[in-house]
């Protein structure tokens, strides 16, 4: 742990702490029992749980007024978009592994459990999407022991890999990588490039009670920064968080990727490994709204210097999967700049309607000018993967 990691995590179990019951089986022995994995399960899939309680099946994708956008151009003068944030939580291989493994039930079960190529390919020229990034948030609460994590990041890379190789104007992906061991997950990272041929990796914002920028993490940060590694930072519950009536995605969330974020920051992580480039999940979660009380944090110990956090804003990507509205939008746009959005949906934690919400959104929101819009839509993430963007047609 960091100097600065208690003031993170108070009130917090430490991994070497009993873990409450809130906490799931994150930090638990080989014998954890099914039904916590089950739990676990539960709550990373909660983000789509409120939206998918009256949603009509993945099956069936709806599309914009008019029928079908044509692959190649998107609707309402939007250019073909580039999606950084979507989730191909389960193919088929992920599934029968999790359903084996008791994390989720054989039938029935949240909108991401069910998944297949046909539907997204349909989704997407629905909506005018003509490359989707497919990446799949795996907690650690999923598998607890390294063995396990190992398991599932490797079914689930391959199973990515083998979508995106299938239809490569279509998808490129992002590897799922296992933070519960650093050789392990530096293990996978050369995997996932060397013999998968991933275009960057998704990083979770912690694994127990460790944030990306611990110690123990640097060995994770070093393989990527040697590889310019684009890596997409995705949050989930905040560890030791009590569950109330608001569902942990609509707040959590937000200040679990800031967690994060700052973590990276005061730790100097950011500037040990500049090469590597960083995209914070629903638009950096509450970060770039805070992230001046840094500056008033050292005051008791625990911050950044005004230059140092200015620099740290603009040195982040930030998706718009969640955030962008006109409440959220100008913040951003001070913040990061206009150059360093990229377009992210959350399909398929979300489903196909309120991806085309989010579409349009994007189309209307009144602090972004047709310039910026198109940057957004795909500009800035053509600039991010450029090896990926020679591909497109």
């Amino acid at each position: 742990m960091t100097d600065h990691q208690p003031l993170l995590t108070r009130g917090v179990p430490t991994p070497d702490s009993p873990a409450s019951d809130s906490q799931g089986p994150v930090g638990s022995s080989a014998g954890a029992s099914r039904r916590g994995l089950l739990l676990a399960a539960t709550g990373v899939l909660s983000s789509a749980a409120v939206v998918a309680a009256t949603a009509a099946p993945a099956a069936a994708a709806t599309e914009p007024a008019g029928g079908p956008v044509p692959v190649g151009r998107s609707a309402a003068g939007l250019p073909p978009l580039i999606d950084v944030h979507h989730h191909a939580m389960m193919p088929t291989a992920v599934r029968d592994w999790l359903v084996g493994h008791g994390v989720i039930p054989a039938s029935g079960g949240f909108l991401p459990t069910r998944w297949d190529v046909e539907t997204t390919l349909s989704t997407l020229d629905g909506h005018g999407i003509q490359l989707a990034l497919l990446s799949a948030a795996v907690p650690a609460a999923f598998t607890p022991t390294p063995a396990l994590a190992v398991e599932l990041s490797t079914v689930v890379n391959n199973s990515l890999s083998e979508i995106a190789h299938g239809h490569p104007q279509r998808f490129g992906w992002l590897a799922t990588i296992p933070l519960l061991d650093a050789a392990d997950a530096v293990s996978e990272i050369n995997r996932a490039y060397d013999d998968l041929g991933a275009d960057g990796v998704l990083l979770t914002t912690h694994a127990g009670t460790r944030y990306l920028g611990d110690p123990a993490w640097e060995p994770v940060l070093a393989a990527l920064d040697e590889r310019s590694a684009v890596v997409l930072v995705h949050p989930y519950d905040l560890p030791g968080a009590t569950p109330i009536a608001v569902p942990a995605f609509l707040v959590d969330y937000a200040a679990d990727t800031a967690r994060a974020a700052i973590q990276l920051v005061v730790s100097g992580a950011l500037d040990r490994h500049p090469r590597i480039e960083w995209i914070l999940a629903h638009g950096g979660g509450v970060f770039p709204y805070l992230a001046g009380r840094l500056a008033l944090g050292r005051a008791l110990g625990y911050g950044a210097d005004p230059g140092t956090i200015r620099s740290a804003l603009r040195r982040f990507w930030y998706d718009t999967a969640g955030p962008m509205s006109p409440y959220s939008t100008p913040s951003l746009l001070a913040a990061a700049g206009a150059d360093r959005i990229l377009f992210g949906s959350d399909y398929n934690m979300v489903p196909a309607a309120t991806l085309g919400d989010g579409i349009a959104a994007l189309r209307s929101d009144p602090a972004l000018d047709g310039r910026t819009r198109a940057a957004i839509a795909r500009g800035n993430a053509l600039r991010l993967f450029p090896a990926r963007a020679a591909r497109l047609p």
